[in-house]
């Protein structure tokens, strides 16, 4: 909090998070310890209304406002006008964390939210790794959707396949040493604590997501999961170059990209998608959609199919949960649900099977 977003006395801290997940002993831990002003709420943040969020920045004078991008992208479906009904001058800092941001939520986040005014500090870590991996901060350059780097203290690297130190190239974030709050195993297997994080490279700590280290100015990316990877004819695809395609179309509100088997190509590419307010599914949205991946992306990485929506399975803090999605579309187990938040949402992805 100090390092990263520059949080003091002075400071009022309204992180939406929840209190099973890292993020929000966080919040309560690091507000006492510096001194700050905390904002704790009961309830989801569109009811009684849509604005309920920009709502309680107002009314309490919040200087620091973190969200998820699921969560932007949820919220400014309802209009620029809700947000601009109230005074948000009291923020000061902005940050994102829970997954990888599309540019045009970042985008919408920066200036309808902080009014193109302050910086929003990325920030990413995990629950089981107690903390931050890597963060921006107020004092060194940032651009859009990116990290300064690793937090102070994390040994962080981007390994290609053969655990190489890589630079320009995606990879697999790691962490090279102990943290103070490296996890020490899963209660009652450790084996399975093992295998996940440690199987993969020889005495490095495996975090599972895609990461990039921009060689010429050395900022940090990070892609998405990379048990997420959609890998169609040969080539290698993130589900977020996908997502950050489709709600970048006005219809658009959100978007979950997964790969299915297929037989010539390995896996094909199928698309989940919400649509705004006032928007009704149609066969030729569907295809416009379709053609705006292939357009952007390539040919061959053109959507086997486009499914509307009216919810994805997300976890508490609003991160959707493409395993399950992929799970159910294709009839297979899926798994452990324990952070699933919203069940209803599994029969819609089932009744789209053919």
């Amino acid at each position: 909090m100090a390092h990263g977003f520059d949080i003091g006395a002075d400071d009022v801290v309204f992180w939406y998070t929840d209190i099973g997940w890292m993020m929000g002993p966080w919040l309560i831990f690091g507000t006492l310890v510096l001194g700050a002003t905390m904002v704790l709420y009961e309830g989801t943040p569109d009811y009684p209304a849509a604005d309920r969020l920009w709502r309680i920045v107002d009314h309490h004078k919040a200087t620091v406002l973190g969200v998820s991008p699921t969560l932007v992208r949820g919220l400014m479906t309802h209009g620029d006008e809700v947000p601009a009904r109230h005074d948000l001058s009291s923020l000061r800092i902005l940050g994102g964390t829970g997954e990888p941001w599309n540019p045009e939520p970042f985008h919408w986040f920066f200036k309808h939210i902080g009014g193109g005014r302050i910086p929003v500090i990325n920030y990413t870590g995990g629950t089981e790794a107690s903390g931050g991996i890597l963060c921006g901060n107020v004092i060194t350059h940032l651009r859009p959707c990116s990290f300064a780097g690793p937090v102070p203290g994390m040994a962080a690297d981007v390994l290609d396949a053969e655990g190489r130190s890589v630079r320009g190239e995606v990879g697999e974030l790691v962490i090279r040493n102990p943290w103070p709050g490296m996890t020490r195993g899963f209660w009652g297997d450790r084996q399975r604590y093992l295998d996940t994080y440690w199987s993969r490279f020889e005495n490095v700590w495996l975090h599972g997501d895609w990461a990039y280290v921009d060689p010429e100015d050395g900022l940090w990316y990070v892609l998405g999961r990379s048990d997420d990877t959609i890998k169609i004819a040969g080539k290698r695809l993130g589900p977020a170059e996908v997502e950050s395609v489709l709600v970048g179309h006005g219809a658009v509100a959100e978007a979950a990209a997964i790969g299915v088997p297929d037989e010539l190509k390995g896996e094909a590419l199928v698309c989940f998608v919400i649509l705004r307010p006032n928007q009704t599914p149609r066969e030729e949205l569907g295809v416009e959609l379709q053609d705006l991946v292939a357009a952007a992306l390539g040919k061959p990485l053109r959507p086997k199919a486009v499914h509307f929506v009216t919810d994805l399975p997300r976890t508490r803090n609003a991160k959707i949960l493409r395993r399950v999605v992929k799970s159910v579309y294709i009839g297979r187990d899926p798994g452990d649900l324990s952070a699933l938040e919203n069940p209803s949402a599994l029969a819609a992805i089932g009744a789209t099977r053919s």
